[in-house]
């Protein structure tokens, strides 16, 4: 069956000489992995573009039952990425953000709302004004709550976790800031020095792990650290 659906690109790997198998998270269908057959052909390089991670797309795809690798039949950009690909502080978080992205769900996970979710944050970090010092902890606070263990206060994250990084003072101050960032969102305006975001920073995805139940070490986190730092 043939359907039309949004999708955002998450990764893809090399598959035979001219492949790839790009897993993309769907609006309408969840998530998926198709099989994109002679993209990295010579001459037909420009279409590589289309699968890029965080790439927002608009699809027409073979929808098979019980298919592990499904077909595209069109694709094309619905929202052309116009600082992410070229802004290394960008780059920096998107990778992060796919990497959150990718752990967090699995095959034929579908979730609208959420979906709609990471489309406006893709979107958000691409613009030029956006501040980007505290976006990886508003992102995570945010879709913890599509995900369905994201408290709406930030003592509840303190309380369901087995983390204790702060100090009695820092706990203080991260309690409210926070609760700041819950209220505020991506524009929030209120700013906390370096060592306390990092703390915050770490002490987010040791509460994704728990709840995930996936204890090993984010890779994209050094590169997160080096761009905003």
């Amino acid at each position: 069956m043939i359907k039309k659906t949004s999708g955002i690109a998450l990764s893809y790997i090399r598959y035979k000489e001219t492949s790839i198998i790009v897993k993309i998270f769907t609006r309408e269908l969840g998530l998926k992995a198709y099989l994109i057959n002679g993209v990295r052909s010579q001459g037909k390089s420009s279409k590589m573009a289309l699968y890029q991670p965080l790439t927002l797309l608009d699809l027409v795809v073979y929808d098979k039952e019980n298919a592990g690798l499904q077909r595209v039949s069109e694709a094309k950009i619905q929202f052309p990425l116009q600082m992410i690909p070229f802004d290394f502080q960008r780059t920096g978080i998107a990778l992060f953000m796919t990497e959150v992205i990718s752990r967090s769900i699995y095959e034929n996970y579908q979730n609208e709302s959420l979906f709609d979710f990471l489309k406006e944050s893709i979107q958000i970090l691409d613009q030029k004004d956006t501040f980007l010092a505290h976006f990886p902890l508003v992102f995570l606070l945010e879709k913890a709550k599509y995900l369905g263990f994201g408290p709406e206060e930030a003592s509840l994250y303190f309380e369901e976790s087995r983390q204790q990084p702060f100090t009695h003072t820092e706990q203080k101050e991260a309690y409210h800031f926070i609760n700041e960032l819950l209220d505020g969102g991506y524009t929030c305006p209120k700013k906390i020095n370096a060592d306390l975001r990092r703390k915050l920073l770490d002490f987010l995805l040791g509460y994704y792990s728990e709840h995930l139940d996936n204890p090993s070490p984010f890779k994209s986190l050094a590169v997160l650290r080096q761009v905003l730092s």
